[in-house]
Protein backbone atom coordinates (compact mmCIF):
# COMPACT_ATOMS: atom_id res chain seq x y z
CA UNK A 1 0.00 0.00 0.00
CA UNK A 2 1.10 3.45 -1.13
CA UNK A 3 0.41 6.28 0.45
CA UNK A 4 1.27 10.26 0.33
CA UNK A 5 0.35 12.46 2.45
CA UNK A 6 -2.54 15.59 0.92
CA UNK A 7 -1.36 18.12 -0.95
CA UNK A 8 -1.56 21.38 -0.06
CA UNK A 9 -4.51 23.21 -1.19
CA UNK A 10 -4.72 26.80 -1.08
CA UNK A 11 -6.33 27.23 2.04
CA UNK A 12 -2.92 25.99 3.34
CA UNK A 13 -0.77 28.18 2.12
CA UNK A 14 -0.49 32.01 3.36
CA UNK A 15 -0.11 34.86 1.87
CA UNK A 16 3.37 35.49 1.47
CA UNK A 17 3.83 31.84 0.24
CA UNK A 18 0.88 32.22 -2.27
CA UNK A 19 2.97 34.50 -3.72
CA UNK A 20 6.09 32.74 -4.12
CA UNK A 21 3.64 30.27 -5.56
CA UNK A 22 2.18 32.38 -8.24
CA UNK A 23 5.83 33.39 -9.16
CA UNK A 24 6.71 30.16 -9.54
CA UNK A 25 3.91 29.18 -11.50
CA UNK A 26 4.45 31.77 -13.75
CA UNK A 27 8.38 31.27 -14.49
CA UNK A 28 7.82 27.77 -15.15
CA UNK A 29 4.88 28.72 -17.93
CA UNK A 30 7.01 31.25 -19.30
CA UNK A 31 10.07 29.84 -19.39
CA UNK A 32 9.64 27.84 -22.91
CA UNK A 33 7.64 30.40 -24.82
CA UNK A 34 10.10 33.02 -23.69
CA UNK A 35 12.98 31.24 -25.11
CA UNK A 36 11.76 30.70 -28.37
CA UNK A 37 10.43 34.24 -29.04
CA UNK A 38 14.08 35.70 -28.03
CA UNK A 39 15.79 34.13 -30.79
CA UNK A 40 13.76 35.14 -33.46
CA UNK A 41 15.31 38.46 -33.92
CA UNK A 42 18.97 36.69 -34.06
CA UNK A 43 17.46 34.20 -36.97
CA UNK A 44 19.55 36.19 -40.17
CA UNK A 45 22.50 36.65 -37.97
CA UNK A 46 22.14 32.95 -37.65
CA UNK A 47 22.15 32.38 -40.59
CA UNK A 48 25.17 34.76 -41.64
CA UNK A 49 27.36 33.40 -38.75
CA UNK A 50 26.93 29.48 -39.95
CA UNK A 51 26.82 29.98 -43.80
CA UNK A 52 23.42 28.66 -44.05
CA UNK A 53 20.06 29.41 -45.81
CA UNK A 54 18.10 31.16 -43.58
CA UNK A 55 14.95 28.30 -43.78
CA UNK A 56 17.90 26.29 -42.31
CA UNK A 57 18.13 28.79 -39.42
CA UNK A 58 14.56 28.72 -38.98
CA UNK A 59 14.31 25.04 -37.97
CA UNK A 60 15.78 26.36 -34.98
CA UNK A 61 12.61 28.30 -33.96
CA UNK A 62 10.39 25.07 -36.05
CA UNK A 63 11.64 22.28 -34.59
CA UNK A 64 11.46 24.33 -31.18
CA UNK A 65 7.89 23.76 -31.99
CA UNK A 66 7.57 20.56 -32.60
CA UNK A 67 9.63 19.25 -28.83
CA UNK A 68 6.92 21.67 -27.05
CA UNK A 69 4.04 19.52 -28.36
CA UNK A 70 5.54 16.32 -27.90
CA UNK A 71 6.83 17.07 -24.41
CA UNK A 72 3.45 18.19 -23.38
CA UNK A 73 2.20 14.53 -24.06
CA UNK A 74 4.75 12.61 -22.35
CA UNK A 75 5.76 14.82 -19.75
CA UNK A 76 2.17 15.45 -17.97
CA UNK A 77 1.37 11.58 -17.73
CA UNK A 78 4.42 11.00 -16.02
CA UNK A 79 3.68 13.88 -13.56
CA UNK A 80 0.68 11.83 -12.78
CA UNK A 81 2.21 8.98 -11.99
CA UNK A 82 5.61 10.27 -10.52
CA UNK A 83 4.47 13.12 -8.92
CA UNK A 84 5.02 16.77 -10.55
CA UNK A 85 7.86 17.62 -8.54
CA UNK A 86 10.67 15.39 -9.94
CA UNK A 87 9.06 15.27 -13.25
CA UNK A 88 9.13 19.69 -13.67
CA UNK A 89 12.82 19.28 -11.99
CA UNK A 90 13.95 16.37 -14.50
CA UNK A 91 12.80 18.64 -17.56
CA UNK A 92 14.25 21.62 -16.21
CA UNK A 93 17.31 20.09 -15.40
CA UNK A 94 16.72 19.03 -19.55
CA UNK A 95 16.41 22.95 -20.00
CA UNK A 96 19.74 23.96 -18.64
CA UNK A 97 21.74 21.13 -19.91
CA UNK A 98 20.34 21.82 -23.62
CA UNK A 99 21.04 25.55 -23.04
CA UNK A 100 24.62 24.70 -22.46
CA UNK A 101 24.83 22.91 -25.34
CA UNK A 102 23.13 26.01 -27.12
CA UNK A 103 26.23 28.29 -25.90
CA UNK A 104 28.95 25.69 -27.31
CA UNK A 105 27.14 24.79 -30.81
CA UNK A 106 30.22 25.03 -33.33
CA UNK A 107 27.31 23.96 -36.01
CA UNK A 108 23.88 25.23 -37.20
CA UNK A 109 22.93 20.60 -36.47
CA UNK A 110 24.22 20.62 -33.36
CA UNK A 111 22.74 24.25 -32.35
CA UNK A 112 18.97 23.04 -33.60
CA UNK A 113 19.65 19.27 -31.97
CA UNK A 114 20.52 21.35 -28.75
CA UNK A 115 17.32 23.51 -29.26
CA UNK A 116 14.56 20.66 -29.70
CA UNK A 117 16.03 19.43 -26.45
CA UNK A 118 15.64 22.78 -24.81
CA UNK A 119 12.07 22.60 -25.49
CA UNK A 120 11.79 18.86 -24.74
CA UNK A 121 12.53 20.23 -21.03
CA UNK A 122 10.99 23.36 -20.79
CA UNK A 123 7.40 22.50 -22.02
CA UNK A 124 7.57 20.41 -18.87
CA UNK A 125 6.66 23.83 -17.02
CA UNK A 126 4.10 24.76 -19.43
CA UNK A 127 2.45 21.60 -18.33
CA UNK A 128 3.05 21.51 -14.48
CA UNK A 129 1.73 24.56 -14.47
CA UNK A 130 -1.94 24.00 -15.32
CA UNK A 131 -1.64 20.74 -13.47
CA UNK A 132 -0.28 22.33 -10.33
CA UNK A 133 -2.93 24.87 -10.51
CA UNK A 134 -5.60 22.01 -10.70
CA UNK A 135 -4.05 20.47 -7.65
CA UNK A 136 -4.15 23.73 -5.58
CA UNK A 137 -7.61 25.59 -6.02
CA UNK A 138 -10.88 24.29 -6.49
CA UNK A 139 -12.74 23.94 -9.99
CA UNK A 140 -14.36 27.59 -9.86
CA UNK A 141 -11.11 29.12 -9.25
CA UNK A 142 -8.64 26.99 -11.87
CA UNK A 143 -9.65 29.61 -14.94
CA UNK A 144 -9.05 32.94 -12.83
CA UNK A 145 -5.59 31.16 -11.84
CA UNK A 146 -4.53 30.17 -15.29
CA UNK A 147 -5.80 33.60 -16.36
CA UNK A 148 -4.05 35.72 -13.84
CA UNK A 149 -0.89 33.22 -14.47
CA UNK A 150 -0.84 34.18 -18.70
CA UNK A 151 -1.76 37.58 -17.78
CA UNK A 152 1.52 38.18 -15.91
CA UNK A 153 3.47 35.99 -18.43
CA UNK A 154 2.03 37.82 -21.17
CA UNK A 155 3.81 41.06 -20.64
CA UNK A 156 7.65 38.99 -20.07
CA UNK A 157 6.89 37.48 -23.49
CA UNK A 158 5.33 40.42 -25.70
CA UNK A 159 9.19 42.08 -23.99
CA UNK A 160 11.19 38.96 -24.94
CA UNK A 161 11.81 39.84 -28.60
CA UNK A 162 13.10 43.32 -27.67
CA UNK A 163 15.21 41.88 -24.95
CA UNK A 164 16.31 39.00 -27.65
CA UNK A 165 17.29 41.80 -30.31
CA UNK A 166 19.03 43.90 -27.84
CA UNK A 167 20.90 41.28 -26.73
CA UNK A 168 21.73 40.07 -30.34
CA UNK A 169 22.88 43.47 -31.16
CA UNK A 170 24.97 44.23 -28.04
CA UNK A 171 26.38 40.66 -27.26
CA UNK A 172 26.77 38.55 -30.06
CA UNK A 173 23.29 35.50 -30.25
CA UNK A 174 25.22 33.27 -27.43
CA UNK A 175 24.25 36.20 -24.74
CA UNK A 176 20.86 35.19 -25.45
CA UNK A 177 21.06 31.14 -24.83
CA UNK A 178 23.45 32.70 -21.63
CA UNK A 179 20.51 34.64 -20.47
CA UNK A 180 18.25 31.59 -20.99
CA UNK A 181 20.27 29.14 -19.47
CA UNK A 182 21.11 31.24 -16.44
CA UNK A 183 17.36 32.04 -15.92
CA UNK A 184 16.12 28.32 -16.16
CA UNK A 185 19.28 27.57 -13.45
CA UNK A 186 17.52 29.88 -11.35
CA UNK A 187 14.28 28.62 -12.06
CA UNK A 188 15.33 24.73 -11.12
CA UNK A 189 16.89 25.91 -7.87
CA UNK A 190 13.79 27.70 -6.88
CA UNK A 191 11.35 25.25 -7.58
CA UNK A 192 14.02 22.64 -5.81
CA UNK A 193 13.52 24.75 -2.61
CA UNK A 194 10.77 26.32 -3.10
CA UNK A 195 7.80 24.18 -4.79
CA UNK A 196 6.17 21.52 -2.82
CA UNK A 197 4.49 18.02 -4.22
CA UNK A 198 0.82 19.07 -5.10
CA UNK A 199 -0.22 15.48 -6.68
CA UNK A 200 -3.12 14.39 -4.26
CA UNK A 201 -2.33 10.34 -3.81
CA UNK A 202 -5.22 8.53 -1.86
CA UNK A 203 -3.87 5.37 0.40
CA UNK A 204 -3.05 2.72 -2.00
CA UNK A 205 -3.31 4.58 -5.27
CA UNK A 206 -0.63 5.38 -7.26
CA UNK A 207 -1.65 6.34 -11.09
CA UNK A 208 -3.15 4.85 -13.97
CA UNK A 209 -0.85 5.54 -16.58
CA UNK A 210 -0.93 7.00 -19.68
CA UNK A 211 -3.39 4.73 -21.62
CA UNK A 212 -6.07 4.27 -19.01
CA UNK A 213 -6.09 7.84 -18.83
CA UNK A 214 -6.68 8.48 -21.97
CA UNK A 215 -9.35 5.60 -22.29
CA UNK A 216 -11.11 7.14 -19.41
CA UNK A 217 -11.02 10.65 -20.80
CA UNK A 218 -11.86 9.78 -23.81
CA UNK A 219 -15.19 8.74 -22.87
CA UNK A 220 -15.84 11.57 -20.88
CA UNK A 221 -17.79 14.17 -23.79
CA UNK A 222 -17.28 16.90 -21.43
CA UNK A 223 -13.56 16.58 -21.73
CA UNK A 224 -13.82 16.35 -25.53
CA UNK A 225 -15.99 19.52 -25.67
CA UNK A 226 -13.67 21.56 -23.17
CA UNK A 227 -10.57 20.56 -24.80
CA UNK A 228 -11.98 20.92 -28.39
CA UNK A 229 -12.94 24.29 -27.17
CA UNK A 230 -10.00 25.27 -26.29
CA UNK A 231 -7.53 23.70 -29.00
CA UNK A 232 -9.67 25.63 -31.81
CA UNK A 233 -9.72 29.09 -30.04
CA UNK A 234 -5.96 29.04 -29.35
CA UNK A 235 -5.68 28.57 -32.95
CA UNK A 236 -7.61 31.41 -33.87
CA UNK A 237 -4.53 33.03 -32.46
CA UNK A 238 -2.01 30.77 -34.78
CA UNK A 239 -3.99 31.47 -37.44
CA UNK A 240 -3.95 35.19 -37.27
CA UNK A 241 -0.94 35.30 -36.57
CA UNK A 242 0.14 33.36 -39.72
CA UNK A 243 -1.91 35.45 -41.94
CA UNK A 244 -2.03 39.13 -40.57
CA UNK A 245 1.67 39.81 -41.54
CA UNK A 246 0.45 39.28 -45.45
CA UNK A 247 -2.43 41.26 -45.27
CA UNK A 248 -0.79 44.48 -43.61
CA UNK A 249 2.58 44.44 -45.68
CA UNK A 250 1.19 43.34 -48.63
CA UNK A 251 -2.34 43.71 -49.58
CA UNK A 252 -2.49 47.20 -47.31
CA UNK A 253 0.96 48.24 -48.33
CA UNK A 254 2.18 49.05 -44.64
CA UNK A 255 5.64 48.39 -43.59
CA UNK A 256 6.88 45.50 -40.67
CA UNK A 257 7.30 47.34 -38.58
CA UNK A 258 3.72 49.15 -38.32
CA UNK A 259 2.72 45.67 -38.71
CA UNK A 260 4.54 44.73 -35.61
CA UNK A 261 2.65 47.72 -33.71
CA UNK A 262 -0.36 47.11 -34.89
CA UNK A 263 -0.38 43.13 -33.78
CA UNK A 264 0.81 44.16 -30.03
CA UNK A 265 -2.89 45.53 -29.77
CA UNK A 266 -3.86 42.34 -30.22
CA UNK A 267 -1.66 40.99 -27.05
CA UNK A 268 -2.90 44.00 -25.07
CA UNK A 269 -6.20 42.83 -25.66
CA UNK A 270 -5.21 39.12 -24.83
CA UNK A 271 -4.11 40.58 -21.36
CA UNK A 272 -6.58 43.05 -20.71
CA UNK A 273 -8.90 39.75 -21.11
CA UNK A 274 -7.23 37.40 -18.62
CA UNK A 275 -7.48 40.43 -16.14
CA UNK A 276 -10.90 40.65 -16.42
CA UNK A 277 -11.41 36.78 -16.20
CA UNK A 278 -9.91 37.10 -12.56
CA UNK A 279 -11.78 39.66 -11.70
CA UNK A 280 -15.32 38.34 -13.05
CA UNK A 281 -14.68 34.92 -12.37
CA UNK A 282 -15.22 34.36 -8.05
CA UNK A 283 -19.38 35.41 -9.41
CA UNK A 284 -19.56 33.21 -12.80
CA UNK A 285 -19.47 29.78 -13.49
CA UNK A 286 -16.82 28.32 -16.20
CA UNK A 287 -19.92 27.60 -18.49
CA UNK A 288 -20.65 31.53 -17.82
CA UNK A 289 -17.22 32.99 -18.57
CA UNK A 290 -16.80 30.57 -21.54
CA UNK A 291 -20.01 31.74 -23.40
CA UNK A 292 -18.92 35.12 -22.55
CA UNK A 293 -16.14 34.93 -24.26
CA UNK A 294 -17.63 33.13 -27.26
CA UNK A 295 -20.22 35.61 -27.92
CA UNK A 296 -17.92 38.57 -28.09
CA UNK A 297 -15.01 35.87 -30.20
CA UNK A 298 -17.77 35.37 -32.81
CA UNK A 299 -19.38 39.04 -33.10
CA UNK A 300 -15.50 40.23 -33.46
CA UNK A 301 -15.03 37.66 -35.99
CA UNK A 302 -18.34 38.27 -37.90
CA UNK A 303 -17.85 42.08 -37.85
CA UNK A 304 -14.11 41.39 -39.39
CA UNK A 305 -15.94 40.07 -42.44
CA UNK A 306 -18.62 42.25 -42.67
CA UNK A 307 -15.64 45.36 -42.76
CA UNK A 308 -14.00 43.70 -45.42
CA UNK A 309 -16.98 43.26 -47.39
CA UNK A 310 -18.40 46.45 -47.43
CA UNK A 311 -14.13 47.46 -48.26
CA UNK A 312 -13.42 49.27 -44.74
CA UNK A 313 -11.03 47.27 -43.59
CA UNK A 314 -8.63 47.81 -46.09
CA UNK A 315 -6.66 50.18 -43.57
CA UNK A 316 -4.90 48.26 -40.49
CA UNK A 317 -7.42 50.39 -37.98
CA UNK A 318 -10.31 48.75 -38.68
CA UNK A 319 -8.82 45.31 -38.91
CA UNK A 320 -7.12 45.02 -35.82
CA UNK A 321 -9.41 47.46 -33.17
CA UNK A 322 -12.04 44.68 -34.42
CA UNK A 323 -9.57 41.86 -33.23
CA UNK A 324 -9.37 43.25 -30.09
CA UNK A 325 -12.54 42.15 -29.82
CA UNK A 326 -12.20 38.51 -30.60
CA UNK A 327 -8.69 38.55 -28.78
CA UNK A 328 -10.53 39.98 -25.71
CA UNK A 329 -13.45 37.25 -25.68
CA UNK A 330 -10.71 34.33 -26.44
CA UNK A 331 -8.80 34.72 -23.05
CA UNK A 332 -12.32 34.12 -21.48
CA UNK A 333 -12.67 31.21 -23.40
CA UNK A 334 -9.47 29.70 -23.94
CA UNK A 335 -8.31 29.40 -19.80
CA UNK A 336 -11.86 28.71 -18.86
CA UNK A 337 -12.70 25.70 -21.34
CA UNK A 338 -8.94 25.00 -20.05
CA UNK A 339 -10.02 24.62 -16.46
CA UNK A 340 -12.89 22.91 -17.42
CA UNK A 341 -11.29 19.74 -19.32
CA UNK A 342 -8.65 19.84 -16.10
CA UNK A 343 -11.76 19.39 -14.22
CA UNK A 344 -13.13 16.56 -15.50
CA UNK A 345 -10.63 14.02 -13.84
CA UNK A 346 -8.70 16.37 -11.61
CA UNK A 347 -6.03 12.81 -10.77
CA UNK A 348 -5.61 12.63 -14.17
CA UNK A 349 -4.82 16.56 -14.43
CA UNK A 350 -1.35 16.00 -15.78
CA UNK A 351 -2.76 13.96 -18.73
CA UNK A 352 -4.93 16.19 -19.64
CA UNK A 353 -3.24 18.90 -19.93
CA UNK A 354 -0.38 16.84 -21.49
CA UNK A 355 -3.60 16.11 -24.48
CA UNK A 356 -4.31 19.63 -24.59
CA UNK A 357 -1.26 21.48 -24.94
CA UNK A 358 0.46 18.58 -27.65
CA UNK A 359 -3.51 19.42 -29.55
CA UNK A 360 -2.74 22.70 -29.08
CA UNK A 361 0.61 22.82 -30.71
CA UNK A 362 0.01 20.22 -33.17
CA UNK A 363 -2.75 22.17 -34.84
CA UNK A 364 -1.87 25.44 -34.25
CA UNK A 365 0.90 25.15 -36.07
CA UNK A 366 -1.07 23.51 -38.96
CA UNK A 367 -3.53 26.67 -38.86
CA UNK A 368 -0.24 28.96 -38.69
CA UNK A 369 0.78 27.69 -42.15
CA UNK A 370 -2.89 27.75 -43.44
CA UNK A 371 -3.42 31.52 -42.32
CA UNK A 372 -0.59 32.14 -43.91
CA UNK A 373 -1.56 30.81 -47.34
CA UNK A 374 -4.77 32.90 -46.76
CA UNK A 375 -3.12 36.07 -46.17
CA UNK A 376 -0.69 36.06 -48.60
CA UNK A 377 -2.13 34.04 -51.76
CA UNK A 378 -5.84 36.55 -51.82
CA UNK A 379 -5.87 40.13 -52.25
CA UNK A 380 -8.34 40.58 -49.23
CA UNK A 381 -8.47 39.84 -45.59
CA UNK A 382 -12.03 38.09 -46.03
CA UNK A 383 -10.59 34.68 -46.32
CA UNK A 384 -8.37 35.16 -43.33
CA UNK A 385 -11.39 36.70 -41.29
CA UNK A 386 -13.73 33.45 -42.38
CA UNK A 387 -11.57 31.36 -41.00
CA UNK A 388 -11.62 33.17 -37.70
CA UNK A 389 -15.50 32.76 -38.02
CA UNK A 390 -15.26 29.08 -38.95
CA UNK A 391 -13.34 28.60 -35.74
CA UNK A 392 -15.41 30.40 -33.52
CA UNK A 393 -18.41 28.61 -34.80
CA UNK A 394 -16.06 25.24 -33.95
CA UNK A 395 -15.82 26.16 -30.74
CA UNK A 396 -19.16 26.95 -29.55
CA UNK A 397 -20.71 23.96 -31.65
CA UNK A 398 -18.12 21.78 -29.24
CA UNK A 399 -19.58 23.42 -26.37
CA UNK A 400 -23.05 22.89 -27.47
CA UNK A 401 -22.81 19.59 -28.61
CA UNK A 402 -20.25 17.76 -26.04
CA UNK A 403 -20.16 19.42 -23.06
CA UNK A 404 -23.86 18.04 -21.28
CA UNK A 405 -25.28 20.47 -19.13
CA UNK A 406 -23.67 20.32 -15.43
CA UNK A 407 -20.41 20.71 -17.33
CA UNK A 408 -17.26 18.54 -15.96
CA UNK A 409 -18.95 17.82 -12.23
CA UNK A 410 -21.87 16.15 -13.99
CA UNK A 411 -19.57 13.68 -16.48
CA UNK A 412 -16.95 13.14 -13.74
CA UNK A 413 -19.82 11.71 -11.29
CA UNK A 414 -21.20 9.56 -14.34
CA UNK A 415 -17.35 8.18 -15.07
CA UNK A 416 -17.02 7.32 -11.70
CA UNK A 417 -20.75 5.34 -11.45
CA UNK A 418 -19.36 3.55 -14.76
CA UNK A 419 -16.31 2.81 -13.45
CA UNK A 420 -17.76 1.50 -9.98
CA UNK A 421 -19.71 -0.36 -12.20
CA UNK A 422 -16.99 -1.91 -14.29
CA UNK A 423 -15.04 -2.70 -11.24
CA UNK A 424 -17.76 -4.34 -9.34
CA UNK A 425 -18.30 -6.66 -13.13
CA UNK A 426 -14.63 -7.47 -12.58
Amino acid sequence: MNYSPPAPTVEAIDHSKSRVMLLLLVAMTGVAPISLYMLVPALPELARTFDRDISIAQMTVSLYMVGLAFSQLIMGPLSDRFGRRPVLLAGLCMMVAAGVGSIFADTLPQLIAARFFQALGGATGMVMSRAIIRDLYPRERVGAMISLVIAVMMIAQMLSPLAGGLLETGFGWRSIFYVVTASSLIITIGIAFLLPETRRVSEGVTGSGFIADVKTLSRSRAFIGYMLCQVLASSIIFTFAGGAPYVVVMQMGRSSAEYGAWFATSGFAYLVGNLCCVRFAPRRSLEQLIWFGLALQFGGAMLNVIWGVTGFNQIPTWLFVTHMLVMFGNAFVMSNSAAGALSVRPEAAGSASGMMGFLQMGFGSLCSQFGAYLGGHFLTPVPLNIALVVLSTGCAAAMIFLVPRGGAVATEALIEKAEEEETGLL
